[in-house]
């Protein structure tokens, strides 16, 4: 019997297959039967499958089954660790020779060496990342001291979108043109919605996003010259009518596999090597990758399968419908509407629309932190599931009491107000808590911090928000006003 190499939906570029084997891929809608997933989502997973079942030719077999369990039965297999619990049992219940995992800038043995001896409460990212800057010598002098004197440079990209534009004044991002694949790919979902065989959200689009290693390329260099420059200032900025800012484009595929993380920071690192883009940009975007992504990917299992299950403020509520059918009419607040609009329309948003207005909506009115974290896994295009519990339970949510971030992403309005254009269209008033238009933002941040002062005195990083609800004469119109509110 000739092995294989089984190659998951997370490994589709070079750097997992070192042409020794012929190649098993499979594809399964088994997946998008586990909870309702963007329509493109599923055509981005498909087409990629598809993509490079063409590129390997006859290295590869293409398997069209229910399960994978189902594929991979009676075959003699090897495969790199894959990206997912699930995957991972089903391998070693094949009886698969598995190789570590790949895709991520640091091993999993690098990261069991530096995190040995370390408890939860010392897992801090910002230790990591710069023990990976050193490590890699990414981003640091001769001497051993980081470019610029800091390694962060956050503080220099908060920067708010430019008044009186609609989008900044940069060059379309690199957009893949698509081919018979995606056509036939867009014709097997239609016939797939039609029987009933798949429950797909949100609405089917142009292909936005490469799907191979020579699209992953193109986006890569098309970024680099015309966005990563102006990345940094407008990190954490949003304009209604830009969807994609300054940001990449770059998380699915790296996310596919067909991206190498470490070639795309290369790339920023050349980019400011010879003068095309300034630091605060290029150690913003480097961060994201080597700190905040290969972070995530390591606390996935470090922290274990029953971690998306904790629940430390006893958040309970279900995701509302208008969430998971992504109706942008069904929501009053212009930023929740204008954001979920984009989810739909595309799949995706950047880091702080999910942090600071979906997050931060979904902390203040408690949402299940298990169920949140599926709403966002099969509503965003780079959901992975392993990207997803963290970013959810963790950083937004607040759900695992502190281990990921040492106080909750609460806000009002005001940081909305500030960092984007919703609020001029909004008939709620960002300054306002209490009354027909008081901010489902602001007044649900003041009664979130009541409903959990006693979990939170003991932090102090959360004694001045604390100090500040002792001073709210209006504390209990909040409370019961904020009982009553729909939560969408």
């Amino acid at each position: 019997m000739t092995r294989q190499r089984i190659l998951f939906g997370e490994q589709l570029g070079p750097l997992f297959d070192d042409d020794e084997e012929p190649i098993l891929l499979v594809e399964s809608l088994a997946a998008f039967r586990k909870r309702p997933t963007h329509r493109q989502k599923a055509h981005l997973y498909l087409s990629a499958l598809r993509h490079r079942a063409a590129e390997l030719g006859d290295r590869a077999e293409l398997v069209r089954s229910g399960t994978f369990r189902e594929a991979l039965r009676g075959r003699e297999l090897v495969a790199v660790d894959p990206p997912s619990y699930a995957a991972r049992r089903l391998v070693r219940d094949a009886g698969a020779a598995v190789l570590p995992s790949r895709g991520f800038v640091t091993s999993e043995e690098d990261f069991a060496g530096w995190v040995r001896n370390r408890d939860e409460r010392g897992l801090v990212m910002d230790g990591f990342y710069r023990w990976v800057r050193e490590r890699e010598g990414i981003l640091m002098t001769r001497a051993g001291k980081p470019a610029g004197g800091r390694f962060s440079y956050d503080a220099d990209n908060r920067q708010p979108p430019p008044k009186r534009q609609e989008r900044l004044d940069l060059p379309e991002p690199w957009w893949p043109v698509e081919d018979e694949i995606d056509e036939q790919v867009r014709a097997d979902l239609d016939r797939w919605e039609r029987d009933g065989t798949v429950h797909l959200i949100g609405e089917d689009g142009p292909r936005r996003f490469a799907v191979t290693h020579r699209e992953g390329r193109s986006a890569l260099r098309r970024f680099v010259r015309d966005r990563l420059p102006s990345f940094g200032p407008y990190e954490d900025a949003t304009l209604s009518g830009d969807w994609t800012m300054a940001h990449s484009l770059l998380s699915v595929p790296m996310n596919l596999g067909v991206l190498d993380p470490r070639e795309v920071v290369d790339a920023a690192l050349e980019a400011f090597a010879d003068g095309a883009a300034p630091l605060n940009s290029v150690e913003g975007f480097v961060r994201q990758i080597v700190g905040w992504r290969d972070w995530m990917w390591h606390l996935y299992w470090h922290l274990g399968e029953r971690y998306v299950h904790r629940d430390a403020l006893r958040a309970r509520h279900r995701v509302p419908d208008a969430f998971w059918e992504l109706d942008p009419d069904a929501i009053e607040a212009n930023c929740l509407s204008s954001v979920i609009g984009g989810v739909r329309d595309h799949g995706w948003a950047h880091h702080i629309q999910r942090l600071m207005m979906l997050g931060n909506f979904a902390l203040e009115r408690g949402w299940s932190p298990a169920e949140t974290t599926a709403w966002f896994t099969g509503a965003f295009v780079d959901g992975t599931p392993w990207v997803m519990p963290t970013n959810v339970v963790g950083m937004s949510l607040h759900a695992d009491g502190g281990v990921v971030a040492t106080k909750p992403y609460a806000s009002g309005g005001a940081y909305i107000d500030r960092m984007t254009d919703y609020c001029g269209g909004c008939r709620f008033d960002p300054k306002k808590r209490v009354g027909e238009d008081a901010c489902p933002f602001t007044a649900g941040y003041w009664a979130f911090l009541d409903r959990h002062r006693e979990r939170f005195a003991a932090n102090p990083r959360m004694a001045q928000p604390l100090a500040g609800l002792g001073r709210l004469k209006d504390l209990d119109e909040v409370r019961d006003q904020e009982a009553r509110r729909t939560r969408w």
